[in-house]
């Protein structure tokens, strides 16, 4: 990475573009510097997160493979009752009604006068498969240095999945991002180069900028211009003539404490599989049902040819 000297604030020699009656030069500004890539030796290689990857991420990270496999299921859970109970006349009404009163132009004439010969039951069974997956990625971040601890080197980085988080609620989406123990320094900012202070963006670095009021001729209405008193430029507000501001990296303390962020991700995959589809119900509109539990199995891993939910 080039290093850019800052240029003082009080330095007239760049680019003269008139004289004014004062006969000091009116300036403009050099271009400012553009944004730099951190350099390379900025991140140190900690064991174990050779892939982290300084200002991205590092991928996501594959855990350990078990000694054995996890054991299956000795037994499936018990089956329970199947039997479905009877809707009662009075219930089939009483629904029909609440049906027909959901609708603003429905008479409610069959209810009321309508004679029920049969009632017929048609079920819909429907399977669910909820997977919840624990993901885990590293990356590299910084933050200003104001004196935190300090530990890179002291021990050796617990592993990325030996790290300990808080686990959510089963089933429930969730993240968290947790500092890596060990692997804190402290770098000089890539930004300011260490020294706390950037050129400013508003003035090019020279404290000044173009007069407003007389465009920098240093005259305005044929006489001298009072805002600038001739000079054609007029002090940069933004850097109080100084021509540097406070890195916004490092808040001006020109160095950072770098450290490695595990980053995990809880997340709950849902599949849903309707079977025996005799009721003729959308399997959208399953959702907004409410229905009869007849199986459950929470396992690592988890064998069943039974339906979940009866409808």
């Amino acid at each position: 990475m080039d290093k850019q000297p800052i240029l003082s604030g009080h330095d007239y020699s760049y680019g003269a573009i008139n004289t004014p009656a004062t006969g000091n030069p009116a300036m403009y500004a050099p271009p400012a510097p553009g944004p730099t890539a951190p350099p390379a030796n900025t991140y140190d290689v900690m064991p174990g997160y050779e892939g982290t990857v300084a200002g991205g991420e590092g991928g996501f990270l594959l855990p350990p493979s078990p000694e054995y496999p996890p054991p299956m299921p000795e037994q499936r859970p018990a089956q329970q009752d199947w039997t479905i109970p009877a809707i009662s006349e009075d219930a089939a009404r009483e629904a029909l009604r609440s049906y027909v009163s959901s609708k603003c132009c429905y008479s409610d004439d069959p209810v009321k006068e309508g004679v029920i010969t049969s009632i017929e039951p048609f079920n819909t069974y429907r399977y669910r498969l909820e997977t919840f997956v624990e993901s885990r990625s590293t990356e590299w971040a910084e933050q200003p240095y104001t004196g935190q601890q300090v530990d890179a080197n002291l021990r050796h980085p617990p592993g990325p999945w030996d790290v300990q988080v808080q686990v959510p609620s089963m089933f429930q989406d969730g993240k968290h991002k947790v500092k890596v123990p060990y692997t804190s320094s402290v770098k000089p900012c890539h930004s300011c180069v260490g020294m706390g202070r950037r050129s400013c963006t508003h003035c090019g670095a020279t404290g000044s900028k173009l007069c407003q009021m007389c465009n920098g001729t240093g005259f305005n209405n044929g006489s001298q211009c009072l805002s600038c008193r001739g000079r054609g430029r007029d002090r940069c507000f933004h850097c109080s003539g100084t021509g540097t501001s406070s890195c916004s990296t490092c808040n001006g303390k020109g160095q950072l404490l770098v450290y490695i962020n595990l980053k995990v991700k809880w997340t709950n995959n849902l599949e849903d599989y309707v079977a025996n589809q005799l009721s003729g119900l959308d399997a959208e509109k399953l959702k907004t049902v409410s229905g009869r539990e007849l199986f459950r199995d929470v396992q690592y891993m988890v064998v069943t040819q039974l339906p979940l939910l009866e409808y």
